[in-house]
C-alpha cells in the first residue's frame, strides 16, 4: 500500500490516472498544449491522495507532467506537420533562448518555495483565458512575429515560465502568436513542436531539481514516490502515457475541423477551470 491506501483505493487512483493521460492526449492535439495545463491539477489531487508532502507535491506534478508531455508533443507535432499547421522557422528561433530558459526555471524550481509555482499558473493560465474569451482580432502587437532580440526575449520567458508550470510552452506560443496575427491552428501546430523543446530538457532539469528532495523527504521516497527520479514520478508517468499517446491524433483531428473562434472560447474555458485549483489552494493553503 501507499501512504495507508487499500487496494480498491490504489485501483481508483490508477483509473484516475489512466483518464488523465486519455484528456491530456486529446487537448495536446486540439490546443498544442501538451496536455501540461491538465496533467498538473489532477496530478496535483493524486500525488495529496497518495500523501506526499505539501512542500514536494506541486514540483513532483510539474517535473512528471513534463516527462509525459515528451512523447505526447513529440506525436502532435508530428501529426500537425503533416497537415502543414507547423512554423519551423520559429521553432528555430527559439530553440536557444528557449533552452537557456529551462536552464534558468530548472534552478529556480530546486530553491523556490511551493507557492511559487502555483502562482505562476494561475497568473498566466487567467491571463491567456481572458485573451481567448474576450479578445478580439484588433488586439495586436503588430501583424506579424518580429525579428532578432525581441524574439529571443520570447523565447527566455517561454521556456522559464513553461518550466515553473510544466507545461509544453503551447499555452505562451498560442498566445503570443494570437497577438501577432499568426492564424489559431498555425499557433497550435507550432505550439505542439515547442513542446518538443521544452518538455526534455525541463524534465532532466526537474530531476536535477528534485534530487535534495528524497533527502529532505525520505518518507516520500521510500512510500508516496516510489520508483521516483527527482521530482518526476515514474508510476505517475507510466500510467498516463500510453493513453495520451494513443488518444493524441484523434485531438489533432479535431483541432483541423473547428473554426477559429470556438476553438479561441474553448481554450478559454478550460484554462479557467483548469487553474481554479490552485486559486483555493493559495487561499486555503490546502
Amino acid at each position: 500500500m501507499i501512504a495507508g491506501l487499500s487496494l480498491p483505493e490504489l485501483a481508483e487512483l490508477a483509473a484516475l490516472l489512466v483518464a488523465t493521460g486519455a484528456l491530456a492526449g486529446f487537448l495536446a492535439g486540439i490546443f498544442g498544449v501538451g496536455g501540461g495545463a491538465v496533467l498538473v491539477p489532477v496530478l496535483y489531487e493524486c500525488f495529496r491522495i497518495a500523501g506526499v508532502p505539501l512542500d514536494a507535491r506541486m514540483p513532483l506534478c510539474i517535473g512528471t507532467s513534463l516527462a509525459i508531455i515528451i512523447p505526447t508533443s513529440i506525436r502532435s507535432w508530428r501529426a500537425h506537420a503533416r497537415r502543414g499547421g507547423v512554423d519551423m522557422a520559429i521553432l528555430k528561433q527559439w530553440a536557444l533562448p528557449v533552452l537557456v530558459g529551462i536552464i534558468l526555471g530548472s534552478v529556480i524550481a530546486r530553491y523556490a518555495p511551493e507557492r511559487l509555482f502555483k502562482y505562476v499558473f494561475v497568473a498566466v493560465a487567467w491571463s491567456a483565458a481572458i485573451r481567448f474569451l474576450v479578445g478580439k482580432d484588433s488586439w495586436r502587437l503588430a501583424d506579424d512575429l518580429p525579428k532578432g532580440p525581441l524574439m529571443r526575449v520570447y523565447g527566455l520567458g517561454i521556456g522559464l515560465l513553461s518550466t515553473l508550470m510544466g507545461i509544453g510552452g503551447g499555452l505562451f506560443s498560442n498566445l503570443l502568436m494570437a497577438f501577432y496575427g499568426r492564424p489559431i491552428h498555425q499557433a497550435i501546430g507550432t505550439s505542439a513542436g515547442l513542446g518538443v523543446l521544452i518538455s526534455i530538457p525541463g524534465a532532466l532539469g526537474y530531476i536535477y531539481a528534485g534530487w535534495p528532495a528524497a533527502a529532505r523527504f525520505p518518507e516520500v521516497a521510500a512510500l508516496q514516490w516510489p520508483f521516483a527520479l527527482g521530482y518526476i514520478s515514474i508510476i505517475g508517468a507510466l500510467l498516463v502515457t500510453p493513453m495520451s499517446l494513443l488518444v493524441a491524433p484523434l485531438g489533432v483531428r479535431v483541432a483541423h475541423l473547428l473554426p477559429k473562434r470556438r476553438l479561441e472560447m474553448a481554450f478559454g474555458i478550460y484554462l479557467l477551470i483548469v487553474s481554479s485549483r490552485f486559486v483555493v489552494s493559495v487561499l486555503t493553503g490546502y
